[in-house]
């Protein structure tokens, strides 16, 4: 594996490749990973019924093992393009073009595998536990959820850092395994695995009928989705991006 100085140059030059990509590729790629990340969540769904909450944090990691060996844009670990743009190899217009873009694939992938899920009756049996989960994770408060986040995607970010560090797949594949597991167990959030979970349970209730308080599109976004992307940003961007930056890019050190 590639010593922790050398990966934080190969995350400073993956940031400039990210800055670099045209729009369409953003957007493309990022709809695949938030199918990826969806489709880890509905296997973990069925883990965590039948197989307990570790079954499921087990399973989950699958998603960003796609995300990874497949090929495909990621906003939460795309938040370690702050090391390319501390280092100064990109502008802000670069890095919040990435993100907008990749995050708005995200979430269009994301809800799609949702829809199609729900749809096609694959949820039918625990359809109670679906919505449950997506009614737990809109009633946090604002604060409770964004540090959540921050430390789900401190975590997702030292997994794909660890991935950076990794030349064949098998080992980035567990380089990947064993944070996302942590932060799956320990029910932090993510905002691109909430891009599924939440729209899920919101569907369910409409094929329902049954509709649960705060369980809707505004509740959504407002208490869930902008909170959790805040502090994924703070997890990721500010902590393992800055601080890895500090630690090993940065010239002069007071």
């Amino acid at each position: 594996m590639l010593k922790p100085d050398e990966i934080a140059r190969v995350a400073v030059s993956v940031g400039e490749a990210k800055a670099k990509m045209p729009i369409t590729k953003m957007l493309l790629l990022g709809v695949f990973a938030g199918a990826f990340i969806a489709l880890a969540g509905v296997a973990a769904t069925f883990g965590n019924v039948y197989g307990g909450k570790i079954a499921g944090a087990c399973i989950f990691p699958a998603g960003l093992a796609m995300v990874v060996v497949a090929g495909s844009e990621l906003f939460t670990g795309n938040n370690l393009m702050a090391t390319a743009l501390l280092s100064r190899k990109i502008g802000w217009t670069g890095l919040l073009k990435n993100w907008f873009f990749v995050f708005l694939g995200n979430l269009i992938g994301a809800v799609a595998v949702a829809g199609i899920v729900v749809l096609s009756g694959v949820f039918d049996n625990i359809a109670d536990t679906v919505v449950a989960t997506a009614s737990a994770k809109v009633s946090l408060g604002f604060f409770e959820a964004l540090l959540r986040g921050v430390l789900c995607n401190f975590l997702v970010c030292i997994a794909v850092w660890m991935t950076f560090g990794a030349d064949t797949v098998s080992g980035k594949i567990i380089a990947v395994f064993f944070p996302i597991m942590v932060f799956v167990l320990c029910g932090f959030e993510h905002s691109v695995a909430n891009m599924f979970y939440v729209p899920a349970g919101i569907f369910e209730t409409w094929i329902s009928g049954n509709a649960v308080a705060g369980l809707d599109i505004g509740g959504f976004l407002l208490n869930n989705l902008l909170p959790v992307t805040i502090g994924n940003i703070i997890g990721g961007a500010l902590m393992v991006g800055g601080g890895y930056y500090l630690a090993y890019l940065k010239k002069h050190m007071l």
